[in-house]
C-alpha cells in the first residue's frame, strides 16, 4: 500500500481496551470485543460512572446560608 515510497497512517491509534486491556479492534473499538463493549455500557446505564455533586451549593454557586449563623 505504499506508493512512491509514502506510508499509510491508521486513522485510528492502536489503544488497549479501557475494561481489560487487550488490544483493540476496528470492530468494537477502542474495546476489544463486543462483551467488554456491553460491560462498559451496563456500567453507564446502572450509574456506576455518575459524577457526585454537592448539595450545599446553591445555582449561583455561593453556599447556603442558614439564620442560625448570622
Amino acid at each position: 500500500m505504499t506508493e512512491g515510497g509514502a506510508t499509510v497512517t491508521p486513522l485510528r491509534p492502536k489503544r488497549p481496551c479501557p475494561e481489560c486491556g487487550r488490544p483493540s479492534t476496528r470492530d468494537a473499538y477502542p474495546f476489544c470485543s463486543a462483551r467488554c463493549k456491553d460491560v462498559d455500557l451496563g456500567r453507564w446505564l446502572t450509574g456506576a460512572y455518575a459524577i457526585p455533586v454537592r448539595e450545599e451549593d446553591d445555582e449561583d454557586g455561593a453556599p447556603e446560608t442558614d439564620a442560625r449563623d448570622a
